[in-house]
């Protein structure tokens, strides 16, 4: 930039930066994260810096806050409430190290205190002759607002100083700094309560304690989860510590919550004690945006001094940001291998963790509906450790009017055909069959033991056949040569020629194991065989309805709906014609099916315990009865068998107690054929 164009960058900065300080300070709606803020300031101090005629008394470097709000009465504080400058990587760690260390040599010999950066709302606490007479806000660094009648509902905050009298005695005079913030599964029950009274939940706990804090009715306040942790002493009666470890001990013994510490003599210490609160910071029951490093020798911290508005002997070594906001340019939609259609955010660049992202999950269509997520929005996005980014909601107050609400598609979006949604369901489905995203899921699920039996067809061989575009549907599979195998990877010709006979040999399963593999929602062994009882074939089950389906015990509204339209789809239909050509079409009636089926188990009673590799608890039952066979639940003298499962119950041990004979899964099967 040239020198014009600078000066009109640091006018936009401190009109920015001013605009925000009063969003966070005076509103307490902030419109972007701490994160940005930062930004924003850092790049208009290394603008002052390098032109020192330009600082002016008015620029928001050159004040600790932002002025307090009209409604509250305005505190003095007797001593500046300063904030702290900001380290972002090691290289502004040892900036800062080497500055304080030209001012003063005996930094390079001092103890530093690590603690957690909080990220809640700054009170000051006034203590007269052991009683709490005053709380305040910071404000602007110099005063701030009266809300005395709100911390006094904080729990965490003694109201009478010392706790225990007679383990150290009562300070005249103390004023104490600390931070009102919420634990995090605190603020999540809060919002659980809030959305179950249909009320619209908060953002983040920070914004959720200031708002709370600096409410005009203590009532409001005092049904807010808040809590406090101190870490600093403003003013009181000498003598007081003249470490910032004492001060710390010293609250503590007063009865104060104090935050956690740990102390430090090298920068190597002070990195890996940065690296272990970075691994802790997922765990915390807290929120925090870093550590702040302070000198322990509070003499030599007063007099290395103050530069703007930030000490000397203290700095913040920021974690990568959590949190930030950003433009939402649009919506897009992933279809799952299950056909479940996932909306996700589109967004302008932002940088979140150390890491660029353009896009974030948005759960699903009722998240949207629910947070009144509009494209155009500015969004607050959060990405904690290596989870996936996800948009937390829209920031209302900053809308312009131009914002789109978003409507769930009517159509899939990759393969064009309309989607399913039931009322009372999160979820909407493609239930498209031959749909590519979700095709190969789809021909694993065909195949599969429990469907049609394909054997050799496992979900890499599924994959090779799909991605060479030998299989568009699971009904291309019947029409495999043995030459479009050889063709591939890892194929012989004993290779191609077992799973073309087990390709073959899959047409002679019963009609209720081919409806159990189209794949239609909600539709397993039970409810297969159960139609398969009642329509010969596919094609009359085609032409059922809604309210036949219903009238058979175990489908619901939503199952026959879910069948139903299965059938009402072209493509699907067009599958069944394939597969009918390829002869893929048992017909059986329910005698038929039964004269079919070896009544080798009749007579014999079993019973069942622990998880089948392959088998359901209702599909083994369904499969001893279909042999003749009876299930019981509880195991006695007249048990013929244990059917025995990986983590057996106690019917296990009673078995063994009366000797009876135990049988795996593939013993059933032996048994039974």
């Amino acid at each position: 930039m040239d020198t014009e164009q600078l000066k009109q960058r640091l006018e936009e900065l401190r009109r920015e930066i001013n605009f925000h300080n009063y969003r966070y300070h005076v509103l307490d709606d902030p419109i972007i994260s701490d994160y940005e803020y930062d930004r924003l300031l850092d790049e208009l101090r290394h603008i002052e810096t390098e032109h020192p005629e330009w600082i002016t008394p008015d620029s928001p470097t050159q004040r600790a806050g932002a002025p307090p709000a009209d409604r509250f009465t305005k505190v003095d504080h007797p001593a500046p409430i300063l904030s702290l400058s900001n380290a972002y990587d090691t290289e502004g760690l040892q900036a800062w190290l080497e500055r304080i260390g030209k001012l003063d040599d005996r930094v390079w010999n001092v103890d530093f205190v690590i603690e957690p950066k909080l990220d809640g709302l700054t009170v000051v606490l006034h203590y007269r002759d052991g009683l709490f007479t005053q709380g305040a806000t910071r404000g602007n660094g110099e005063v701030g607002e009266d809300i005395t009648a709100n911390l006094r509902t904080v729990r965490a905050l003694p109201l009478r100083i010392p706790v225990q009298p007679d383990v150290v005695k009562t300070p005249a005079h103390l004023v104490v700094r600390g931070e009102v913030f919420m634990f995090i599964e605190d603020f999540e029950d809060l919002n659980r309560r809030l959305e179950e009274a249909g009320e619209k939940p908060y953002l983040n706990p920070r914004n959720t304690a200031a708002g709370s804090l600096r409410q005009l009715d203590p009532t409001l306040t005092a049904a807010r989860p808040l809590t406090l942790l101190t870490y600093d002493i403003v003013d009181g009666d000498s003598p007081l510590p003249q470490t910032h470890l004492d001060t710390l001990d010293y609250l503590q013994a007063l009865g104060f919550p104090v935050v956690e510490r740990m102390d430090c003599k090298t920068l190597e210490e002070i990195h890996s004690a940065y690296s272990t609160w970075l691994q802790r910071r997922s765990r915390l029951s807290y929120e925090a945006d870093g550590i702040v490093i302070k000198i322990n020798d509070k003499s030599l911290s007063d007099e290395l001094g103050i530069v703007g508005k930030d000490p000397r002997g203290a700095i913040a070594f920021k974690f990568p940001a959590q949190e930030v906001t950003t433009r939402l340019i649009g919506i897009g939609v992933n279809v799952g291998r299950t056909g479940v259609l996932t909306p996700f955010a589109m967004f302008e660049p932002v940088e979140i963790g150390g890491v660029i992202v353009k896009q974030a999950t948005l759960h699903n269509f009722d998240f949207i509906t629910e947070k009144d997520i509009r494209v155009g929005d500015r969004v607050l996005v959060k990405r904690a450790g290596d989870v996936i980014p996800y948009v937390i909601g829209p920031v209302e107050s900053a809308r312009t009017g131009d914002e789109q609400p978003y409507k769930p598609p009517e159509y899939c979006p990759a393969c064009g055909e309309p989607v399913e949604h039931f009322e009372g369901e999160v979820a909407w489905y493609c239930v498209n069959s031959a749909c590519p995203e979700q095709l190969i899921r789809n021909v694993e699920h065909f195949v599969s033991r429990g469907a049609m039996d394909i054997v050799g067809l496992g979900i890499k061989i599924v994959e090779q056949f799909v991605e060479v575009g030998l299989v568009k549907d699971f009904a291309d599979l019947y029409g495999l040569k043995k030459k479009d195998l050889l063709n591939l990877e890892g194929f012989a010709d004993k290779k191609a020629m077992n799973i073309l006979d087990s390709i073959n040999d899959s047409k002679r399963r019963p009609l209720s194991r081919l409806i159990i593999a189209l794949g239609i929602r909600g539709v397993g062994e039970v409810v297969a065989a159960d139609l398969a009882k009642i329509y010969t074939d596919l094609e009359a089950l085609s032409k059922t309805t809604v309210q036949e389906l219903q009238e058979i015990e175990g489908i619901g509204p939503n199952i026959a709906e879910a069948i139903v339209d299965w059938f009402s789809r072209p493509t699907n239909l067009n599958l069944l014609m394939k597969l009918r050509k390829a002869g893929v079409w048992p017909r059986m009636d329910a005698q038929a099916e039964a004269d079919l089926t070896p009544q080798t188990l009749v007579g014999l009673t079993f019973v069942v315990t622990g998880t089948l590799p392959v088998f359901t608890r209702e599909g083994v039952k369904e499969y001893i009865e279909s042999h003749g066979g009876k299930v019981s639940s509880s195991v006695s003298s007249k048990t013929s068998f244990l059917v025995l499962g990986s983590d057996p119950g106690s019917k296990y041990a009673r078995a063994r107690q009366l000797e009876i004979p135990v049988l795996d899964e593939g013993g059933l099967r032996r048994l039974a054929e």
